[in-house]
């Protein structure tokens, strides 16, 4: 089962993407992921920002999962950046991020957040899988990619 397609549309999968920092990585991911789904920026940004303090969200190989849970929201939703210019994440291995999900759960949604989660890393943890993601031509390739992935 993949639950990670069905959290993506065209529209929130962003490619040749540039930032100058995960601030304003988060920012925009905020007023996106607002927008879409009728929350605050505030909250989102908050959220993403807040965990990010815990501890670098980047799991290595230019992969970076933040995730924050949002009071208000019904469903998981997600965003999935790719870089123009990998961003600097305090990743383990020291490299920069060239994709990044950002992912949101409801406030109580701990099996479904943990499951998603282990499917992103699943997904990351794939080399070839990276590497697809990385070329894939437009955002409805990108779909489809993940779409087609099973763990």
């Amino acid at each position: 089962m993949n639950l990670i397609a069905p959290l993506l549309s065209p529209e929130t999968v962003l490619l040749e993407q540039s930032f100058s920092s995960k601030k304003k990585l988060f920012e925009h991911a905020a007023e996106l992921l607002a927008t879409r789904h009728a929350l605050k920026a505030t909250d989102v940004f908050t959220s993403l920002f807040e965990r990010e303090r815990l501890g670098s969200t980047a799991l290595g190989y230019g992969i970076a999962i933040p995730h924050g849970r949002i009071k208000g929201l019904d469903d998981a939703c997600g965003a999935l950046y790719r870089m123009k210019t990998p961003l600097e994440f305090d990743a383990p291995d020291n490299q920069p991020v060239s994709l990044c999900f950002i992912l949101l759960v409801p406030k109580n949604a701990n099996e479904q957040h943990l499951q998603i989660l282990g499917e992103l890393a699943q997904m990351f943890g794939d080399e070839a899988m990276r590497a697809r993601m990385l070329a894939a031509p437009t955002s409805t390739d990108l779909i489809a990619l993940i779409g087609a992935w099973t763990s």
